[in-house]
């Protein structure tokens, strides 16, 4: 029963947009199964991994728990909370709102901040007939019931340790309230998924999360991550070796500890901005009224029922979710009033129109039959409307599409006639929805569906699920035993007592493995359900509606597992063995996998193949990422600590990984995957391994892999996240395609003629801003240092093609000798008249060439549709936008030439101010091009070279002699706040947009689209993650049935799940004998060119009439005879040697071929590759 949920209400008025979601990525790319893109061709192709503390305590025990606060001063007081039984540890970091940095709430005269009623602002405060607004909505009351909740106000003091009377050790960190700046660099990636608003409101959310086994343990450190105010962390069970399997902050030490209490330091350390504490004591309703967000992991069914009646009546959002063995429950309830703001989280679309009816139906037509991508129902506004100006600006309007151009927005008679321009933008409307509660909502399930091969196993689990708990309340406490068929029996009853349409197979599966666990399965629900958690902070997305089930019970071997296989055997894999068996644990741990990529991914997944134990025993982990750690992988990496930022990624991941389980066996390379690396990660590297795990954040490295796995035939499991959406593909050998078996379209570049004298849109802008950078201090500094330091360089020069070595020269002599900079001074002229050029001059020359007032052939303006008139700038001192552009440009030219810079703004200013800026005069005969095919060729060189002029040239740079100075190109680095980069580009992109009329970009959007930014959140990491890791055991177990096998593809945000069977290997045939991508022709060396020849005539009955390898033709049917003859005694390698002009290396063990053959008819007849082992 898939569902939707009830609307309540749906707003109608003007808006404020939030944040944009960035431009989709391929998740999974691919490229086309020819020759060129087969698994060996892969010269020059490489890769990288992926992607992306204060200890501070306060003690609260006994019946009247005592909570320490502490003040920005560092003194602690007492205050006394009333029904809040048990004992609280809080470990906090150095703010309590999220990383929303501020000091509203710090008192420094050391007094208590008291708290408030958090209920008073329920889940999400709900606004009528308004849409997104940013600031006002924002506003949430943060503080929690005076009588039962402590107050800790913001500190400093880090990493101190104290004990109180009670003999309670405190860490103390720091709270503060939201409404501050977020740490955007801490950040930067998902805000690019969650906006502002919602990050804010997360911010002043307080989550209680009960149950820290496995599943809840993935879902703090995930919901720790997004940067709540705080998060309480509640159990009253003590570790075992049980939750060793799944709860990886949990040390043999713990044993015997609370869970809660065990775990809670570890993961405050996680993010230092969300106040952490655990609570062993009863979950009263006096100390639940406090929270936003509730969450129970490893209740009892009564104490479900009990809180969540409690938290529908008070409005206070609720998630009940539950793993066993290989299955999951998720169920969500957030109130009778629940607004969500954004529903997909999609950016809203933009389009610019051609034109709009005088009529009641109010057609809008887009221009030059651009999609406008909106659908049925949708709210837009307008824009730069001329003519029918009342549009422009106006309240959210209700549209009906029409067709794929065209929408219709109602009556537009009573308004002015249309006349040219205008632009359409969806607007967000909040929607409200209304939760059933739990006693009505189980008895009337409403199923969120994932997989439609088991359509009808969500009923039967939702039975299972609750009678699980009636099971273990009759039978001491107990599931029923791992594999043992009369528990599983007895249980079946149960459930027909239930429901007597229960499938049997289901029920009884499930009763064999409830009682295990696994970390995947826990790591990919942790990662959907901490997302749920967000939602009902933030608003942001669609929630769950309200159940979700869950399984992945083809991970289990045919046949299943004996009943004595699945006994404990006191290992830390105990719970794990209940669902799988021991000699499945021992195969485990004789695996070797290598993990491509120590980014978000590649931390999740070597941290769930630590867990369950791959490689242990005889095996061993290899895992590879040559990136050092970065601030804003913190938020994302949860390996990873501010103390290790700027170390390698991989080492400090093995590192950690060593801690949560002390007998993993990894090797970590600090290198890139690739051509130039292929001397360690050899064929016979690749001999050994049993899989590959990718977690890549680029195409090309993807591919590569790809190909590698493909010619070593291992299995391949490859995941990519993008926002909130991410998918795993699995790659068997001779079984699917591989991953680049199919191809997604090429993503839509701006052309060449918008960018350099049309933009229309911010992108445009900020492309052409980023094409500055590159081309002022970072192209133009490189020629002129590789001129200075290479003696070839002249000489390849003039090799290019087209108008490419005359620019080449020009750009170096100007670098040279033009305009190089002497001291700080002619760096900030230089600025200034490049500022002058770009922003006055230029567009001065375009309105020369093409008047406002132009009107073309057809008789239409020329000015109109995508052509924005623009408009010159005049310097002013007194804008900051041009003093920033001068300030960043002056001290960038000043890096390259190895100048001391200058950071002081009113010495810069006053250096502007010294500039003489000449008069500029419109030049005639200046060549503009409006055509893109024109603006194409020009760019493409096709313009005859002034000879003379390079020569001269040449001979200036010549005169010049030996350079003493240095020059240093510079690379962009969009994530260094301190380097001027994003303040050039954000500078040069809104002036740019000013003289265009453009809406100028912040520099946080600014950054996503100059930087190219792929937003993420640890929450699909996760996810993914975890899906990845379910693939890898149906490997490692051996299954052979495609149908085992599962792609997944989901979006956190609708919420979207989706699970696919892989494609299987297309097949081809010649002589009637089937091949697919696998195969190959295995050839044994050493044999001359004629005996290769004569081998395939003979033996596969193939006429060889090409012959190549990599790029180089070995041999033709249309090769001259003398280079023939030459050629055909030589052997193969000798052959390859003198081809391709490279010797072969030691560790090659073979060589590809790829042939083009005839059948013995003459016909061209398409084969496998050839692989040629080397003697």
């Amino acid at each position: 029963m898939s569902s939707s949920p009830q609307v309540v209400e749906q707003a109608a008025s003007s808006s404020t947009l939030e944040q944009p979601a960035a431009k989709k990525r391929k998740l999974a790319s691919n490229t086309s199964p020819t020759s060129s893109t087969s698994p060996h061709n892969n010269n020059n192709i490489s890769g990288s991994g992926g992607d992306d503390n204060g200890d501070a305590v306060d003690s609260l025990s006994g019946k009247e728990t005592t909570a320490t606060a502490v003040s920005s001063s560092s003194c602690s007081v007492s205050l006394s909370c009333e029904n809040a039984a048990g004992s609280i540890v809080s470990t906090t970091g150095e703010s309590g709102s999220g990383g929303i940095s501020t000091s509203s709430a710090v008192n420094k005269e050391s007094k208590i901040v008291k708290s408030g009623d958090q209920r008073n602002s329920s889940c999400i405060e709900k606004q009528e007939n308004s849409p997104v607004v940013d600031s006002n909505l924002a506003k949430q009351q943060t503080n929690a019931n005076s009588n039962n909740s402590s107050a800790v106000s913001s500190t400093t003091n880090n990493n101190s340790t104290t004990n109180n009377s009670s003999g309670m050790a405190s860490i103390s960190g720091g709270g503060s309230s939201a409404g501050g700046d977020i740490d955007e660099s801490l950040y930067s990636r998902q805000l690019y998924v969650l906006g502002h608003d919602a990050m804010r409101r997360m911010a002043s959310s307080d989550i209680l999360l009960s149950g820290l086994n496995g599943l809840g343990l993935e879902i703090a450190k995930n919901v720790i991550l997004g940067g709540v105010k705080s998060i309480t962390l509640h159990d009253t069970d003590n570790c075992t070796t049980q939750d060793f399997s799944s709860q990886f902050y949990l040390t043999e030490a713990d044993i015997g500890k609370n869970r809660a209490e065990a775990s809670c330091n570890k993961l405050a350390e996680l993010n230092n901005y969300v106040r952490t504490s655990s609570y062993t004591g009863e979950l009263t309703e006096d100390f639940l009224r406090q929270f936003r967000v509730i969450v129970l992991t490893n209740a009892s069914d009564a104490e479900q029922h009990r809180i969540a009646k409690f938290a529908h009546e008070n409005n206070i959002a609720l998630i009940i979710a539950e793993t066993r063995g290989l299955y999951a429950k998720v169920f969500c309830d957030f109130g009778e009033n629940f607004t969500i703001y954004d529903q997909d989280g999609a950016q809203p679309v933009s389009t610019m129109i051609a034109s709009v009816t005088h009529d009641s139906q109010g057609v809008v037509t887009c221009l030059d039959e651009t999609r406008h991508g909106l659908n049925d129902g949708d709210y837009v506004t307008f824009s730069e409307v001329q003519g029918m100006t009342e549009l422009n600006g106006c309240a959210p309007l209700k549209i009906t599409v029409l067709g794929p151009y065209t929408f219709s927005i109602g009556d537009t008679s009573k308004f002015s006639e249309y006349k040219t321009g205008g632009i359409v933008t969806q607007v967000k409307m909040p929607k409200t929805i209304s939760f059933k509660p739990l006693e009505v909502a189980e008895k009337e399930p409403e199923f969120l569906i994932s997989d439609f091969s088991k359509f009808d196993h969500p009923a039967s689990l939702h039975v299972a699920f609750k009678a699980l708990h009636k099971y273990i309340e009759e039978n001491g406490g107990k599931p029923p035993r791992p594999w043992n068929e009369e528990d599983a029996q007895k249980f079946l009853q149960l459930c027909k007592s239930m429901d007597e349409n229960v499938l049997d197979n289901v029920v009884l599966t499930f009763a064999k493995i409830c009682a295990g666990n696994t970390c995947p399965i826990d790591a990919a629900m942790g990662g959907m359900v901490a997302q749920e958690v967000l939602k009902a902070c933030s608003g942001k997305f669609t929630p769950i509606y309200q159940w979700f089930y869950y399984d992945a019970v083809e991970c289990l071997p045919d046949g299943g597992v004996e009943e004595a296989d699945a006994q404990p055997i006191g290992s830390r894999y105990d719970a794990q063995i209940a669902i799988f068996g021991k000699k499945f644990q021992e195969k485990l741990g004789d695996v070797k996998y290598f993990i491509v990529g120590a980014g978000a991914i590649g931390c999740e997944l070597i941290k769930n193949f630590a867990m369950i134990g791959a490689g242990v025993r005889n095996g061993q982990l290899f895992i590879t990422d040559m990136d050092l750690i970065e601030k804003s992988n913190l938020n994302r990496q949860f390996l990873f600590r501010p103390k290790d930022v700027q170390k390698p990624k991989a080492q400090t991941a093995v590192a950690a990984i060593k801690q949560m389980n002390p007998e993993i066996k990894v090797t970590a390379y600090e290198l890139r995957v690739g051509s130039e690396t292929e001397k360690v990660f050899s064929e016979e590297f690749y001999s050994q391994l049993d899989g590959v795990a990718n977690a890549l954040d680029n195409i090309d490295a993807r591919i590569y892999m790809d190909r590698k796995c493909v010619f070593n035939r291992i299995p391949l499991v490859e995941s990519g996240t993008l926002s909130t959406m991410g998918n795993v593909q699995v790659i068997v050998p001779f079984l699917t395609e591989s991953y680049s078996s199919s191809q997604d379209p090429p993503e839509k570049s701006i052309p060449i003629c918008t960018l350099k004298n049309f933009p229309n849109a911010i992108e445009h802008t900020l492309q052409w801003a980023r094409d500055c950078f590159e081309g002022i201090f970072t192209q133009t500094a490189e020629n002129a240092a590789l001129y200075a330091t290479d003696p070839t360089f002249i000489e390849r020069t003039l090799k290019l093609s087209g108008i490419q070595p005359l620019e080449t020269l020009e750009s170096v002599k100007v670098a040279l000798i033009d305009a190089r900079p002497k001291d700080f001074a002619d760096c900030v002229k230089w600025a200034r008249l490049y500022w002058e050029e770009c922003y006055a001059n230029q567009i001065k020359q375009l309105l020369y060439n093409f008047p406002p007032n132009q009107i073309t052939s057809s008789g239409q303006p020329f000015w109109s549709g995508p052509k924005r008139c623009p408009e010159p700038l005049v310097f002013d001192i007194n804008d900051s936008m041009h003093v920033d552009y001068v300030y960043a440009a002056a001290n960038l030219r000043a890096e390259v030439y190895g100048l001391p810079q200058v950071r002081d703004r009113d010495t810069v200013v006053a250096l502007i101010q010294q500039v003489e800026v000449p008069e500029f005069k419109p030049r005639s005969g200046v060549k503009i091009e409006t055509n893109e095919a024109a603006a194409a060729a020009e760019s493409n060189n096709h313009v005859e070279v002034d000879q003379d002029r390079v020569n001269k040239i040449l001979t200036e740079l010549q005169a010049l002699g030996k350079l003493n100075f240095t020059i240093k190109p510079l690379q962009f680095e969009k994530d260094d706040d301190n380097n001027l980069h994003m303040d050039f580009i954000v500078a040069a992109s809104n002036l740019r947009a000013t003289n265009y009329k453009i809406t100028p970009a912040d520099r946080h959007k600014s950054k996503l689209i100059a930087g190219k930014i792929m937003p993420a959140i640890a929450t699909t990491t996760s996810l993914i993650s975890g899906w990845a890791v379910l693939e890898i055991i149906k490997l490692i177990m051996g299954h052979k049935d495609l149908s085992k096998f599962k792609n997944g593809f989901a979006n956190l945000a609708l919420p979207l799940v989706a699970f696919s069977e892989p494609l299987p290997a297309p097949k081809n045939t010649f002589y009637g004998k089937e091949w697919t991508l696998w195969d190959r022709f295995e050839v044994p060396g050493e044999l001359t060119l004629q005996e290769f020849l004569e081998h395939f005539e003979k033996k596969e009955k193939l006429k060889i009439t090409m012959l190549s390898q990599g790029v180089s033709m070995l041999y033709s049917f249309f090769m001259p005879k003398a280079k023939c003859a030459e050629r055909m005694p030589l052997p193969m390698s000798e052959v390859v040697r003198r081809v391709s002009k490279k010797r072969i290396e030691p560790h090659e063990r073979s060589l590809v071929f790829e042939i083009c053959c005839n059948d013995e008819d003459g016909e061209d007849v398409e084969v496998p590759y050839v692989r040629y082992t080397l003697p």
